[in-house]
Parts: structure tokens; sequence; C-alpha cells
């Protein structure tokens, strides 16, 4: 479990980073979401109960601090990183690239999940939409210039615990 553990330290060090920069935007009314990040790595790369501990654990990290039932965000990324995890056979994950556009998709479903639990029912209107697709297009930039830098880092933070992933095939 020593993975989950280093995973984890590194899903703490990104939610401290997005914190910040959404506190410094918030003046600019725009939020960032960078869930896809929360699990995609753990669910490439890592054995399943592994991953799925750290992708758990990033979740309940998320949902201390957020406006919506606690559990949301570890139900969320936990379904996440099941499917994840499932269709990764199928995907080239040793090429960065496709972590990239992978991290890009669960952060979309991600976000759009919470938008759609978050908000209202009688706020959804048309006048929600453009604000949040705003906040999609500014999370969904964020994250395809942030991915590459924090699965790096994961790797290398796995590397320096002993606890590397999977060897890729």
């Amino acid at each position: 479990m020593r993975g989950a553990a280093t995973l984890f330290l590194t899903l703490y060090l990104l939610h401290t980073l997005v914190a910040e920069v959404n506190s410094t935007l918030s003046g600019f009314h725009v939020w960032l979401f960078a869930g896809g990040l929360f699990v995609t790595y753990s669910a490439l790369a890592m054995p399943f109960r592994q991953g799925f501990a750290a992708s758990l654990l990033g979740g309940l990290l998320c949902d201390a601090v957020s406006p919506v039932a606690f559990g949301t965000h570890a139900v969320l990324f936990g379904a996440a990183h099941a499917v994840v995890f499932n269709l990764r056979e199928r995907l080239q994950r040793d090429e960065t690239l496709v972590r990239v556009v992978v991290a890009l998709l669960v952060n979309i479903a991600l976000f759009l999940a919470l938008a759609l639990m978050r908000v209202k029912p009688a706020h959804l209107g048309a006048g929600a939409w453009p604000r949040l697709l705003s906040d999609l297009a500014w999370s969904e930039a964020v994250v395809a210039l942030v991915a590459p830098w924090f699965f790096a880092l994961q790797l290398r933070s796995l590397e320096l615990a002993r606890a590397k992933p999977w060897r890729l095939a």
C-alpha cells in the first residue's frame, strides 16, 4: 500500500495547488476542476486495489472542502477509476498523449456529473450553461497543460518510494 500512500501525497499537492489557483481566479469568476488528474494515473498504471484506494482518498480530500454531500467525489472518483481500469488494456497507456486524453475525458465526465448534482434544477436554465461551459473549457486547458508534469511527478514519486507501478506491456 506504499503506492497508494505515495499517490495520495501527490494528489494532496495537486489539491493544494488547484485550491490556490481557484482562490486567485475567484475575482475573475473562474473555477477550475482537475478531477480527471485525481483518477487517471492510478487507474492506468497501478494495481486495482492501490489505485482505487488512492482515487477514493483523493475524492475524500475533495469532499472535505466541497459544498456537496460528503462522499460524492469519492464515489464518482471510484466509479471513474473502475471504468478507466477496465478499459486500460485497450489503450496504449504508456504514451503520455493517451494519458492526457484519458484525463481530459474523465475530467469532462466528472465535471458534468458534479455540475448536475450541485446545481439545483431550477438554476439549470439557459443562464447557467455558459458559465459551466466556460469553467469546463478553462479546466480542460489547464488539465491538458498540467497533466504531463503531474504524471511525471507521480511516476518519480513512486520510484523514490520504491513502489513502482505495474510494468507496462
